[in-house]
């Protein structure tokens, strides 16, 4: 159920409020639930409790924020300096640094344990890798996510966007490899004896 196929006369009290407005909105309703078979009625029920559950789970996630940010800036505070990184990023990249010493020995286990590592798929005289669909996703998915804060944040990262288009890569695979190149940058920040990274410079040749 939506707000898109709601009937009209639901749609037209709730069109032009914004996102935080439409929620507070829906949650403070009070439908008559003697009529419950009403479609405008129901909807009314089920955005409601859509609303309230918006607001509970936004509650919970703040407290959870408040309870693992001292943590994590004393774990890692050299990953929140670097740009795109936030607590919820690098509370999931030690999450899975942390349960996994022994993927922790080179950076491309690493990369490999984030499913970043390209795997190859190479055929007769055309060389070419494919996406690794392998690994721990939630780790995957914290680089992503620094990945397209660096796209809107970080002048070298969208420099180096802009040659990978104009060379003819798509969007999609340049993103892959400012995941794979994040990765190493992460595992060397996490392992700072193997090898010292300053703030805002590219490890080997990473570009993110």
């Amino acid at each position: 159920m939506s707000i898109v196929a709601a009937p009209d006369e639901v749609r037209d009290q709730i069109r032009n409020l914004t996102r935080m407005q439409l929620i507070r909105h829906l949650a403070a309703w009070r439908p008559d639930v003697s009529n419950a078979t009403d479609p405008v009625v129901a909807y009314r029920v089920a955005l409601k409790s859509f609303g309230r559950r918006y607001l509970e789970l936004t509650d919970e996630i703040a407290d959870l924020d408040d309870l693992i940010t001292p943590i994590v800036e004393a774990l890692a505070p050299q990953l929140l300096e670097r740009v795109g990184i936030g607590i919820e990023v690098a509370g999931q990249l030690l999450v899975t640094a942390g349960d996994n010493p022994d993927r922790m020995k080179s950076e491309a286990a690493f990369a490999m344990l984030c499913g970043v590592a390209p795997l190859p798929a190479s055929s007769g005289m055309t060389h070419r890798h494919r996406l690794n669909r392998g690994g721990d996703r939630q780790a995957n998915r914290a680089l992503h996510l620094a990945v397209i804060s660096r796209l809107r944040l970080d002048p070298r990262t969208k420099a180096y966007v802009a040659k990978k288009t104009a060379e003819g890569h798509s969007k999609l695979e340049t993103i892959r490899c400012l995941k794979r190149y994040l990765a190493r940058e992460v595992y060397y920040l996490l392992n700072p004896g193997t090898e010292h990274i300053t703030p805002n410079t590219k490890p080997h040749k990473t570009a993110a």
